[in-house]
């Protein structure tokens, strides 16, 4: 009987797990040095409620900057730029503004996933510790999933996707 309740809730516990992971819209690495450039890569597992996704808009956190997204055939890309809160030295020059908002617009299937990445430098002002969010919005043919909640709880119902900084390395960049 023992048996039969642990192996019971080691299945709940997996499959759980994989409904929360297939749940939200996450990154795919999760953790980045400061002071570095980093691939930010946004999972988009499928649309809201059965309706495809027709845009996805990702909101850049503080000290998230030098931000160049990834075009993507069939859709459109759409960059907000504005004023960084704290200027960033980055290759010998001082960056005081650049994109703030990265949008991309087009059709995904919710039976299918797709990824959309931008390149970005994490300013060496960010502690090593400290978890980055990236709000998202996912706007669908019918509906809308805001990916907005930045309180850490991996319980909530749409929590941002996050990324935790590590120490900076030797390299730099």
């Amino acid at each position: 009987m023992l048996q039969k309740i642990r192996i019971a809730t080691a299945l709940f516990g997996a499959l759980a797990l994989a409904t929360a992971a297939q749940a939200h819209i996450t990154l795919q690495g999760k953790t980045a040095p400061v002071g570095s450039f980093h691939k930010v890569v946004l999972q988009v597992p499928h649309g809201c409620d059965g309706s495809d996704t027709t845009e996805i808009k990702v909101q850049i956190p503080e000290g998230v900057v030098d931000v160049k997204p990834q075009p993507k055939a069939g859709w459109t890309l759409q960059l907000t730029d504005g004023a960084y809160p704290q200027p960033v030295k980055l290759h010998g020059a001082t960056l005081d503004h650049g994109v703030r908002e990265v949008s991309w617009s087009g059709d995904l299937p919710d039976a299918y996933y797709d990824e959309f990445a931008f390149m970005a430098y994490l300013a060496p002002s960010l502690k090593a510790g400290q978890t980055l969010y990236f709000p998202v919005v996912q706007t669908c043919k019918k509906g809308v999933a805001r990916w907005i909640d930045t309180t850490g709880n991996h319980q909530a119902a749409n929590p941002a996707p996050s990324l935790k900084l590590a120490p900076a390395t030797h390299a730099g960049h």
